[in-house]
């Protein structure tokens, strides 16, 4: 049975963004958060995090480094009564020829290889336009841009939010 899924960017979406973030005392969930999935998950929804770590290409930190911050993240997600599934990763710097690094759809292949997605009926919410523009090569036609900081005139999401909150999720998704 296809599962119907909430593919979620980090920085921006999950916490607030802070450039090149790999320490757990630094991280800041995002206010509403945990809330909005508790009612996503209601919807029957399962969690996935796919994000682009070009820090780890560019030296800023280590792939240790950000998979101490993951398994941390993923914790306090359980925490909260929320499974992350599987979290993906683009290590690459954004030089690097690579088929993970957003807009390109190697995380979500990645995904698709463990679980049976039900991409019609499935969402990826990002903060960014390469976010979105995975999400159309991937299939999912359900997107949310939030608003975390990048400056950006316009969207090709089909929804654009301030934040991922319950109030915010809540009108679009039921």
């Amino acid at each position: 049975m296809n599962q119907k899924a909430i593919f979620l960017d980090r920085d921006g979406v999950v916490n607030i963004e802070k450039d090149y973030l790999y320490k757990a005392e630094d991280f800041e969930f995002i206010s509403g958060l945990f809330e909005a999935l508790h009612y996503l998950k209601s919807l029957g929804f399962i969690f996935f995090i796919i994000t682009n770590q070009s820090g780890i290409g560019r030296g800023y930190y280590t792939q240790e480094d950000f998979e101490r911050l993951t398994k941390w993240m993923v914790e306090q997600f359980y925490n909260q009564g929320i499974i992350i599934e599987q979290v993906e990763y683009c290590p690459h710097s954004p030089k690097e020829e690579c088929d993970c690094r957003k807009p390109k759809t190697g995380m979500i292949d990645k995904i698709s290889q463990n679980f049976e997605i039900d991409f019609e009926n499935s969402w990826l919410i990002g903060d960014k336009q390469s976010d979105i523009e995975c999400a159309n090569n991937s299939g999912i036609k359900n997107t949310i841009q939030v608003r975390s900081g990048h400056e950006f005139e316009s969207s090709i999401a089909n929804f654009v939010i301030d934040k991922l909150d319950f109030n915010e999720i809540s009108r679009i998704i039921f």
